[in-house]
C-alpha cells in the first residue's frame, strides 16, 4: 500500500512494502510467531522474517472524535465521513487523545478499507493493492496526482497538519525525493503553521531529519526547508547564524556537504549521521565560540564547552542520540590540529579513530574558502607519503600559526604550564 503502489508506478523499486488489513493487532500476532507489536501513539505489527520486517496496519477510523459542534465532510459517494474538529478542541479517550492544537496523541479506533484511506497524508500516498486480483483502489484520485508529479493532501491541509505537523517534513521529502510539486492548498499553511514541530518529539524528529538529509536528496530537502521556514524550528542555532555575516558562509558549507553526501548516496558509498551533525551545527558553535571567548585565539576547552551548549540546546529540537554526538564533538576539536603541521608528534593526528571523518570536514571548509587550500593539500599529500619522508617534511617546517577562519578564530594549543620542578602539568 502507500508509497509501495506510488513508486511501482513511477517505475522506481519500491525500499519496502507495507501491509494494511482488517486483522486487529493482537489477532496479526496470534496468527504470526515472528511478530512483535509497536507503538503507543498507533499500535502496529512488525511481522520479522529474518533480517527483514513487514510493517502491519490495522485500518483505522475517522481521525476526530465526534462532537455535537463538529461538521462533517462528505468525502465518497457511499456517505463515508470523517469529522472536522476544531483546533483548539483537546480530547482524550482510552483509544484516542488530541491535544489542544488539534496534534493527535494517540489513535487506535479501527475501522474499514473505506475509512482508513481518509487517514493517509498525501493522495499519491493513499493508494492500495489488492493481492486478490492485483489491482490498485484509489478511492481519492492518488494515481491521477502520481501521473502528474504532484503532492496533495487528503482533507483539510491545515487540519492534517495540526494533527501531525510531521506532514510538513513529509511534504518536503516527497518533493525533494520524487521531484514532486506541491499542490497550491497543501502549501499555503506551511510557513504559518511551521511552529507546531516545536511540540514534536525531538525523537521523532531526528528520525524525519535522517530521512531529508540522508537518503540521496538532502541538498534539495534543505532549499525546500528554508524556503517554506522550517529549517529555523528544527536547528534554530544554526539558523539564527546563517543570518549573521561572520557565519554566513557555514549555509554554503552546509549546502556543499549535503551535495557531497548526496554525491557518495548515489555512488553507494557509506554516510554517517556524525558528519552530518557536524556540519549543520558548524555555524552555531563557532557562533557560540566567539560570544563567550575573550581572546583572538580561543583555546580547546572553549570550543568544548561550545560544542557543549549548542549540542545542549539542540537536543530541545531535534534529539542527537549520544552515540552520535560524542563523535561529532571529537570531529570538530580535531579542525585546530590540522593548522599543526611542524615536529613529529604532528604526525599523531593520522592515526587518530576521527581523522577520516574529520579530513574530510576540513576539505569541505577549504571547499567554501574558509581553510587554506594549501593545507587541504598538504594534509592530502602526507597520507600518500612514506613514513621517513612525512617525519623528514615535518621535522623542516617552522612552527604554525594558530588558524583563523572568517572572524571566527580556531583554537590554539594550549600552552601547559610548569610546575616547580619543571614537570608539566596536563
Amino acid at each position: 500500500m502507500g508509497g509501495a503502489v506510488r513508486d511501482l508506478l513511477l517505475g522506481i523499486r519500491p525500499k519496502d512494502f507495507d501491509v494494511a488489513t482488517n486483522a486487529l493487532p493482537d489477532e496479526v500476532r496470534r496468527i504470526f510467531r515472528n511478530c512483535r507489536l509497536i507503538g503507543r501513539r498507533f499500535r502496529l505489527a512488525h511481522v520479522h522474517f529474518g533480517q527483514e520486517i513487514i510493517e502491519v496496519a490495522t485500518f483505522r477510523a475517522a481521525a476526530a472524535p465526534e462532537r455535537e459542534d463538529a461538521e462533517d465532510l462528505e468525502v465518497d459517494g457511499e456517505g463515508t465521513s470523517v469529522v472536522d474538529v476544531p483546533a483548539a478542541a483537546p480530547f482524550e479517550s482510552e483509544h484516542r487523545a488530541f491535544d489542544t492544537s488539534g496534534r493527535i496523541l494517540r489513535d487506535n479506533i479501527y475501522g474499514t478499507i473505506e475509512e482508513d484511506v481518509w487517514r493517509r497524508d498525501f493522495a499519491a500516498n493513499g493508494l492500495y493493492y489488492n493481492i486478490d486480483d492485483f489491482s490498485i483502489w484509489d478511492f481519492v484520485d492518488g494515481v491521477s496526482d502520481v501521473r502528474a508529479r504532484r503532492l496533495k493532501l487528503i482533507g483539510d491541509p491545515e487540519t492534517r497538519y495540526r494533527e501531525d505537523p510531521v506532514r510538513m517534513l513529509r511534504a518536503v521529502r516527497f518533493a525533494a525525493k520524487l521531484d514532486f510539486s506541491i499542490d497550491a492548498r497543501t502549501e499555503r499553511p506551511i510557513r504559518e503553521l511551521a511552529h507546531l514541530l516545536d511540540g514534536v518529539p525531538p525523537a521523532r524528529l531526528f528520525d524525519e531529519c535522517l530521512k531529508l538529509f540522508l537518503s540521496g536528496f538532502g541538498e534539495r530537502s534543505f532549499q525546500l526547508l528554508q524556503q517554506y521556514g522550517l529549517f529555523e524550528h528544527l536547528f534554530p542555532m544554526s539558523a539564527a547564524a546563517f543570518r549573521l555575516p561572520p557565519y554566513a558562509y557555514a549555509e554554503e558549507m552546509l549546502v556543499a556537504g549535503l551535495a557531497n553526501t548526496d554525491a557518495r548516496i548515489a555512488a553507494d558509498k557509506p554516510v554517517t549521521p556524525t558528519f552530518l551533525f557536524a556540519v549543520l551545527l558548524w555555524g552555531a558553535v563557532l557562533r557560540e565560540l566567539n560570544e563567550q571567548s575573550a581572546g583572538p585565539a580561543p583555546d580547546l576547552a572553549q570550543l568544548v564547552q561550545a560544542c557543549d551548549t549548542v549540542l545542549r540546546a539542540q537536543q530541545s529540537r531535534v534529539a542527537i542520540p549520544r552515540r552520535f554526538a560524542v563523535p561529532m564533538r571529537e570531529l570538530l576539536m580535531l579542525q585546530p590540529r590540522f593548522n599543526r603541521r611542524s615536529g613529529v608528534k604532528s604526525l599523531s593526528l593520522l592515526q587518530h579513530p576521527r581523522f577520516r571523518a574529520a579530513f574530510d570536514f576540513l576539505l569541505l571548509r577549504a571547499q567554501v574558502g574558509v581553510a587554506e587550500p594549501e593545507l587541504a593539500q598538504w594534509w592530502t599529500d602526507i597520507q600518500v607519503l612514506p613514513q621517513e619522508e612525512r617525519v623528514a617534511l615535518v621535522q623542516a617546517r617552522p612552527a604554525d600559526a594558530p588558524m583563523q577562519e572568517g572572524t571566527a578564530a580556531a583554537p590554539a594549543r594550549r600552552r601547559r604550564r610548569r610546575r616547580r620542578g619543571g614537570a608539566a602539568r596536563s
